[in-house]
């Protein structure tokens, strides 16, 4: 008996190249996830705690290296210290998720002593140490030219997280694209951008 080679239809030749060609799922639409495997939400607090203990507590507010507003972003000394809690405000205000790669701005959700939003930004470079420094005094919301320095993203780091300074709300814009890590300064732990990532979970607040 002739045994015949079976022939694809037009049809089913265009469902296989659409099943072969298909963009595979992005992290970017993965949502970051809490200590207790919930999402992450916009109107929510969460404390911003080290995977690694041993080397401080969550994050908080503290002193600038000249002593002055506006406040810089630090690591509370002692390990049992969750710090202050932040929320998570998303470029696109339409979704009430915190997902993977997306710019964000996170504000400590606290008063300070100076009259400055608590909002997250790059600082300007501090040639004394030749460091970016995380400080407050940001602007939230109205991404684009004007913002770019306040806005970071979460990125999965193996089974943990990482704080990036990569943002994407300003298409002309040149940008340092870095990970958020801890710098050491005299007994102060700051964060700054670095070669070597903070890993860091969220604790709901």
């Amino acid at each position: 008996m002739d045994m015949k080679t079976p022939l694809l239809t037009p049809l089913s030749l265009l469902l296989f190249l659409l099943l072969s060609f298909s963009p595979k799922p992005s992290n970017a639409s993965s949502p970051v996830l809490d200590t207790d495997g919930h999402e992450l939400q916009t109107v929510v607090g969460y404390y911003v705690l080290p995977v690694i203990r041993g080397r401080g507590g969550g994050l908080t507010l503290g002193a600038s290296r000249s002593g002055t507003c506006p406040l810089a972003v630090v690591q509370e000394q002692n390990e049992v210290s969750d710090g202050l809690p932040v929320k998570f405000s998303p470029s696109d205000a339409s979704t009430g998720a915190v997902h993977l790669s997306t710019d964000l701005n996170v504000w400590f959700d606290a008063a300070t002593i100076c009259v400055q939003s608590t909002v997250w930004r790059l600082g300007t470079y501090d040639e004394t140490v030749e460091q970016y420094f995380i400080v407050s005094g940001g602007v939230l919301g109205n991404p684009g030219r004007d913002t770019v320095s306040n806005w970071f993203k979460i990125e999965k780091m193996d089974e943990d997280y990482k704080l990036v300074f990569c943002p994407t709300v300003c298409d002309t814009c040149r940008v340092i694209c870095r990970d958020v890590g801890v710098y050491v300064d005299g007994g102060t732990r700051r964060l700054a951008l670095s070669d070597e990532p903070f890993r860091v979970m969220f604790k709901k607040a």
